[in-house]
């Protein structure tokens, strides 16, 4: 069961007595082992004995592998427990949080317990009554058709459909030393736009925790706690074949109902919080 995990697995992490060993069978991603590898070491100082002894397989590349099809019926085999960032409603993987929680040195995003602080920080300097009227995004576009579409969402000379939207160029961020690039002060706009790249974007956590009303586009994918969040309980739901519009509509209804989307970012606020503070400990 474990050496079928093994074809796509980056490494395979063993847990003995409340030590952790690895085993590396391909290089990652920039440090995507090396930080995920980190949180759980984090587990186990946070909580010594209390970790029961392990052996798992962590595939640290974006798209989920475990077809579920093909492990049906009563003669299916074994499912390979194979972890990694996120899944579908085609694979089992069994989706872990990500290593940006703890840290994401290439990009210059700090781990989580700092970053969240920052970000706590950006959402205090305007009331969102006072912020920008309009839906908000940044991140790189060429990933993905999807976001490629989200850029005609952007305004023009002919045509405003209440999005902002701005390409971001890592290799030029790099260069400029990241000043462009600080999440605590990209929550200056009523609306944030959460929109997968090339599978689910890490993204997703930093947008839902601005005090903004996130417009989620229609996911394919989910990560470790998404599927638990609600419509206009949590976030706002835009439609993926009609971006444009819907996040338009979204938008106007909000700048019209100012109580209500208050009581949406409020309540999400409060259960990332938690969420995030569970995981943690």
């Amino acid at each position: 069961m474990l050496d079928r995990a093994r074809l796509t697995a980056t490494f395979r992490l063993v847990v003995l007595g409340g030590n952790a060993y690895v085993q590396r069978f391909r290089p990652a991603f920039q440090t995507r082992d090396l930080f995920t590898i980190w949180g759980v070491l984090q587990l186990l100082r946070r909580h010594p004995g209390r970790v029961p002894d392990l052996d798992l397989m962590f595939d640290t590349v974006d798209w989920p592998v475990v077809r579920s099809h093909l492990y049906r019926g009563k003669n299916a085999e074994m499912l390979p427990p194979l972890f990694r960032y996120c899944g579908d409603d085609k694979t089992l993987d069994i989706v872990f949080p990500d290593w940006s929680f703890w840290g994401w040195p290439e990009i210059n995003i700090k781990p989580w317990d700092a970053l969240k602080e920052d970000l706590k920080a950006g959402n205090n300097r305007v009331r969102w009554m006072d912020r920008e009227p309009y839906a908000y995004w940044k991140g790189n576009p060429s990933v993905s058709g999807t976001r490629k579409e989200l850029v005609k969402c952007n305004v023009s000379s002919t045509h405003d459909w209440n999005a902002r939207i701005y390409a971001q160029d890592w290799f030029k961020e790099s260069k400029a030393g990241y000043k462009d690039s600080d999440l605590s002060s990209q929550c200056a706009h009523r609306y944030k736009i959460y929109i997968e790249g090339s599978a689910w974007s890490i993204s997703e956590k930093y947008i839902l925790a601005c005090d903004s009303m996130t417009l989620l586009v229609t996911p394919r994918y989910y990560d470790f706690f998404s599927r638990s969040l609600m419509p206009i309980q949590h976030y706002w739901p835009v439609r993926y074949d009609n971006k444009c519009a819907s996040i338009k509509y979204a938008v106007d209804w909000g700048n019209s109902h100012k109580q209500l989307v208050t009581c949406i970012y409020i309540y999400f606020v409060i259960y990332i919080c938690r969420l995030y503070s569970s995981a943690k400990h």
